[in-house]
């Protein structure tokens, strides 16, 4: 079931991506047309998709971390990976109940209860 956890995580990463770069082509589009740096600082579209689309790799190094973790039987490490999701999602719903982030709560179990 661990594993399963950690794939979780490396599959919403790679899915945030995917999913980023479809939805928020538009703003990302113009980002790269008028050049990277600076581009972020007063467009609200621009910087949801920056962030939106950063958060996939962040995923994605936490599922593989969690692989290492599972394959060094670091058993703290998984609970510690947890409680931060699980606090991650709390924090998350409660802001926004209609939200995505129910996705972490599956992951945040299982690694809790390693």
């Amino acid at each position: 079931m661990l594993t399963v956890g950690a794939w979780m995580l490396i599959g919403l990463g790679v899915g945030h991506v995917l999913f980023g770069l479809v939805r928020f082509r538009g703003p990302l589009g113009e980002i790269m047309a008028e050049g990277f740096v600076g581009a972020f600082q007063l467009n609200d579209a621009r910087r949801l998709a920056f962030w939106f689309v950063i958060a996939g790799p962040l995923l994605t190094l936490l599922g593989q971390v969690a692989l290492t973790a599972i394959a060094t039987g670091d058993v703290a490490l998984l609970r510690t990976i947890g409680w931060y999701l699980g606090g991650t999602f709390a924090v998350g719903v409660l802001a926004f109940p209609k939200s995505p982030l129910w996705a972490l709560f599956p992951p945040a179990i299982i690694f809790v209860c390693a």
